[in-house]
């Protein structure tokens, strides 16, 4: 369900400082969206005003239509040009809250030398595993998604996952909350991160079949309940951690 505008600002703008101040974006690259009606989405504004995501407030969103246009906000900003991404996954997946594109580095490496994301880490933190388990679709192009095009291609290649890698460019995640897509995130660099590490020293060896089997049992029997729980505390450690 659509949020309130006020709680979406705060979310959006926290969410952004976050993943500003975690480095998993250039500044100002990157932005983060809230539903907050069948029509409306409030996200960071681009332009001559424009704040960089550590340092986002409420006052440097706005509000864009489902066509991507301003709708609401101050002169000095716009619409970011490839607000498409957003407008695209909430207008076709309404279960869907929140829309984050960012630029971390690290990600976008394993997309430039078409090195897959391995299930190397099982109990260090088991949702990142996830996305191994489940597939990250890639969106072969390194462009803009500057048009309603090129957002309904990334949307077809994103389908139902949480997350899709976009070659030479960045990362897209969805989620039904902003503190949803934000912990996807940093979970999906966190992956890539220890893919590295592993890389650097040896060869990265993904954890045994039978562990892997054991995680998807435990996501079987009730991964969304513990899913919620990691999620919420998880937030709150990130919220606190960049203090006010």
């Amino acid at each position: 369900m659509p949020i309130p505008i006020d709680d979406a600002r705060r979310l959006v703008s926290r969410s952004c400082e976050i993943l500003g101040r975690l480095g998993l974006t250039r500044e100002t690259a990157g932005h983060v969206s809230a539903r907050i009606s069948g029509d409306r989405v409030v996200i960071k504004g681009r332009g001559a005003g424009e704040a960089a995501l550590s340092y986002t407030t409420p006052k440097d969103l706005i509000v864009v239509d489902m066509d991507g246009k301003m709708v609401e906000g101050r002169e000095d900003l716009a619409s970011p040009n490839e607000v498409f991404i957003h407008t695209w996954m909430l207008r076709t997946r309404p279960e869907l809250e929140s829309v984050i594109h960012i630029h971390p580095a690290t990600v976008v490496a394993f997309t430039i030398a078409e090195r897959p994301l391995l299930p190397v880490i099982g109990a260090f933190n088991p949702s990142a595993l996830r996305f191994a388990l489940e597939g990250i679709p890639l969106y072969p192009r390194s462009i803009l998604i500057n048009s309603d095009a090129r957002g309904e291609e990334l949307t077809k290649t994103m389908g139902t996952a949480r997350a899709c890698l976009m070659r030479g460019h960045g990362i897209t995640t969805v989620g039904r909350t902003v503190e949803e897509a934000t912990i996807t995130a940093i979970n999906l660099n966190d992956l890539a991160e220890m893919n590295y590490k592993a890389a650097l020293l040896g060869t990265p060896q993904p954890i045994p079949d039978e562990d892997l089997e054991e995680f998807r049992a435990q996501a079987a029997r009730g991964g969304d309940r513990a899913a919620a729980t990691y999620m919420n505390s998880t937030w709150r450690y990130y919220d606190r951690l960049i203090g006010e």
